[in-house]
């Protein structure tokens, strides 16, 4: 009996040292994942792009250095962040009353931005071509400011009475 208690001690003893030198032998570290969500970009349409009055059977541009009348929007966002800036334009402007159109164009040299490296609307940061989807940087305060001119060709017989388009430009983050 006393040998069987010998025996299983030793056993036991070898078990727990061998649990020991196992635990002492592991070791472990910690990492954590980590993303930081920028803020939410706005886009806020400032001015309409506003031809005023209009003859019938004489075009009329608005340039975009026209203060008032050129269409303006203010973007905010995450600074120097990269976005794209895409413009969806209409051809044609509707007549509210009824069923009259007026065609509206534009050309590769009727938007401009500023980021905070422009003086503004009559001496901006760079020329837009609103036919094009074009990367830029929001400024150091993350905003950046949008103009953009156009120019309506009514016919010799338009319809008398107010007409609209929707212009619509879409901020979105790159990423980078």
């Amino acid at each position: 009996m006393f040998r069987k208690n010998v025996i299983f001690s030793c056993v036991a003893i070898c078990l727990l040292m061998a649990g020991v030198s196992s635990s002492v032998a592991q070791e472990s570290a910690m990492i954590r994942a980590v993303a930081t969500v920028l803020p939410s970009m706005t886009i806020i349409g400032s001015n309409n792009l506003d031809f005023d009055y209009v003859l019938p059977d004489v075009r009329k541009s608005v340039d975009k250095t026209a203060i008032g009348h050129a269409g303006e929007w203010i973007i905010t966002g995450n600074p120097r962040a990269e976005i794209t800036l895409k413009f969806d334009l209409p051809d044609s402007l509707r007549s509210v009353r009824g069923s009259s159109a007026m065609k509206i164009g534009f050309t590769i040299a009727d938007a401009s931005y500023d980021d905070g490296f422009g003086a503004g609307q009559t001496a901006p940061a760079g020329v837009l071509n609103p036919y094009t989807i074009s990367t830029r940087n929001l400024g150091w305060d993350g905003s950046m400011i949008v103009w953009l001119g156009g120019t309506v060709f009514p016919t010799r017989t338009q319809a008398g009475g107010t007409y609209v388009g929707e212009i619509i430009l879409t901020a979105t983050y790159t990423g980078n």
